[in-house]
Formats: C-alpha cells, structure tokens, sequence
C-alpha cells in the first residue's frame, strides 16, 4: 500500500488522487489558519518552492478538530493561505484526521507512523508525515518541529539530488 492509492478533494472541489503525485518525496501536513503553529506556512512554502525541481511537494489538509482553529470554508481558507502566505502549494478541502469520520489517508498514515508511545492519534495542527518518492510514508514530525529542521530527512528521499549546501531561505517559521 502506498499513498497513491488515496483520493481527496482539493480546496477547488474536485477529487484528487494522490498518484498525480507518484515519483515524488510529499511532506503532507494537516494545517489550520488560527492556530499557534500557522507560521509555519511560511516555512513549508519555503521548503515546496526550494525542492519542488527536485521532485518535492508539500500537500496541506486544513483540518478543525483541534480547538475550533480551522473555522473557515474553503473559500475563505484558500483566500487567507494565498493573501497572508503565497502558499502555491496544493491544499485540499477540509478533512478530520482523527476519529470514526477520519479521512482514509490520515488513518493509513497515523498506522504506518504512530506518534509517541506507538499512539496512533494526530497530536494537534501540523503533524507531517513524510513520504518517499515511491510513497511509503517514512517519518512522522510534531507539530512544534519547524519546516526549516526538516531540509535533511526532506533531501534524503528527493528523487533528483538537491545540492549539499544548497538551504531553503525563508525558514524562520
């Protein structure tokens, strides 16, 4: 099983499988607007933007189990993601992450990669989850772990070498 084989609908309202994805290393993230970690925004669009060559995507999925900090529509989401932070990478429409109505993709990775103490559920906003270019999810980071420690476990699964050396800018967040 690989993450491929999942659909979600993107922030527009189609249905989008993860396959248009094959071949690339996906750092997939549950974020949230209101929320304590939301700079991290900056961060992750650093991150897409400086290994997206290199055969990288970052896949947001704005998700508002976690203090009501996700109360928007798409719509609004979308719009406060492109006005406050030029996110240019793909976000989806909202899902849960935990629980009997979690999305089919949040509860294959939660079982391929439990938290601390082999715990299953998503701690709070912008959990990541690594996953190989052949989609095998391969790490899982907290939500306090910034965009900007992740350059190295993000560069050992690119398809295409990055440079050594070669750090995102931008990754105060």
């Amino acid at each position: 099983m690989s993450v491929y084989e999942f659909s979600a609908r993107a922030i527009d309202g189609q249905e989008q499988s993860l396959s248009a994805w094959r071949g690339q290393a996906l750092l997939i993230v549950n974020v949230a607007s209101r929320c304590g970690f939301t700079p991290q925004y900056e961060g992750l669009e650093s991150l897409y933007r400086h290994f997206q060559a290199q055969g990288f995507a970052v896949l947001g999925f704005p998700c508002d189990q976690f203090g009501h900090q996700e109360p928007g529509d798409e719509a609004e989401i979308r719009n406060f993601c492109s006005t406050q932070y030029n996110i240019s990478f793909p976000l989806f429409a909202k899902l849960e992450v935990n629980g009997p109505n979690a999305h089919p993709l949040y509860r294959y990775l939660r079982q391929a990669l439990p938290g601390v103490l082999g715990l299953t559920s998503i701690k709070w906003n912008f959990t990541k989850f690594l996953v190989s270019a052949t989609g095998e999810p391969v790490r899982r980071f907290a939500p306090a772990d910034k965009p900007a420690k992740l350059t190295g476990a993000i560069r050992a699964q690119l398809p295409i070498p990055a440079q050594r050396g070669d750090e995102p800018s931008g990754q105060s967040a």
